[in-house]
């Protein structure tokens, strides 16, 4: 399978995406070629990620001054203070600014290195090695880092666009059923946002994109997500404005998963799967989304059972606390609270302002009809019993 390059441009830097099957191995000459001065590398390794994948890149990176460092990728650990710990170390092994941090892991891991990488004497070079799909076609490329506070998720952080991004589909084998949902949830996002067209050839295709079976069917998926992407970031790559549509869905998700104290009963794909219907749904009742599209994106959820409900997450008591944190959105302006919303599936969505009571109206009403469907339930099995 032939490789492919994606370039893309940002204000100050142009970048190449290599989207492959077993690539991992040309990293040392990528590196060569696109940067020639550097000597030494810190490598970032997710945990999660297949030894036999490290010592690939390691195989590869022979003619380099390599430092490993293990990063147990979770969102709990997505702290300053780990930022911290690698930046001190690469400090005291004098790295210059022609050096490089590699981050190979999921999106965590990716954000983490790319942090360490803007504020290290005020930048030194980064390679990103995604190796989730769902990063592989969203937090890799754009160059937004970023760690977590007690007030929010990715509140701290820097725009920093990679130098190298190399997406090997081979590292995708071994990611569980759950992982693969996750990444397609971004994937969605793009095509709902972006292109009816690619939309409809997901809907067309997803029964062999589940079975992760044809890689060059999956090599297509994170090609078109990627390029989608990139158009939206050439255009606005600091989030003045247009590149905001990338939020779609995600002012309810990064509420969703600091109301969990970013519980891994609710990962960052499934919580955006929930929010994209939750910002639909909010869409429909305002009269913006038309009834077809709403429809059309229902079922589609429902044939591949995508994660869709608060209810499954979330009591009535938990309101507050969700409102809280959509309260402390980035997006947001004049203390109200900003959704990205759409009016047709492939438009470029609209945002739009709402109260804190008018939310929590909204999700009080989807809760409370999830208790009363729970209440019947409970109310015919005891006249059942008797």
């Amino acid at each position: 399978m032939k490789t492919i390059k994606l370039k893309i441009k940002s204000k100050n830097k142009t970048y190449p995406v290599f989207i492959g099957n077993n690539i991992i191995k040309k990293t040392g000459s990528y590196i060569i070629t696109e940067l020639p001065a550097c000597k030494k590398i810190a490598i970032l390794i997710d945990t999660n990620v297949p030894t036999k994948f490290i010592n690939i890149l390691k195989r590869s990176l022979k003619n380099f001054n390599i430092t490993l460092i293990k990063f147990k990728s979770t969102e709990k650990e997505k702290k300053i203070k780990n930022v911290l710990k690698i930046v001190n170390l690469l400090l005291n092994k004098k790295f210059h600014r022609n050096d490089c941090i590699i981050a190979i892991g999921g999106g965590i891991v990716g954000d983490v290195g790319a942090f360490a990488a803007s504020i290290i004497k005020r930048g030194i070079r980064f390679v990103n090695i995604p190796s989730t799909l769902l990063s592989q076609v969203d937090s890799s490329i754009g160059g937004k880092t970023g760690v977590n506070s007690n007030y929010g998720k990715n509140l701290i952080g820097t725009f920093f666009q990679p130098d190298i991004v190399i997406s090997d589909i081979s590292v995708l084998d071994s990611l569980p059923k759950r992982e693969k949902i996750c990444g397609y949830a971004e994937i969605l996002k793009h095509s709902i946002i972006s292109s009816r067209k690619f939309f409809f050839w997901l809907i067309d295709n997803s029964n062999y994109f589940f079975k992760f079976k044809d890689k060059k069917l999956i090599q297509k998926t994170i090609f078109e997500s990627c390029k989608i992407k990139s158009k939206v970031i050439e255009k606005d790559e600091k989030e003045n404005n247009y590149r905001k549509i990338l939020n779609f869905g995600h002012t309810f998700a990064h509420a969703f998963e600091s109301a969990r104290n970013f519980s891994k009963n609710l990962n960052h794909g499934e919580a955006v799967l929930i929010g994209m219907i939750c910002a639909c749904e909010f869409a429909f009742e305002k009269k913006i989304l038309k009834k077809e599209d709403f429809n059309i994106i229902k079922n589609h959820y429902k044939k591949f059972n995508l994660p869709k409900n608060i209810k499954n997450y979330f009591e009535k008591e938990d309101i507050n606390k969700i409102v809280k944190f959509m309260k402390s959105d980035k997006k947001n302006y004049n203390n109200k609270i900003s959704l990205i919303i759409i009016k047709k599936i492939g438009q470029t969505p609209k945002i739009i302002t709402c109260n804190e009571n008018q939310m929590r109206i909204f999700l009080k009403k989807k809760i409370k009809l999830i208790e009363f469907v729970k209440s019947e339930c409970i109310n015919l099995s005891l006249f059942l019993k008797c």
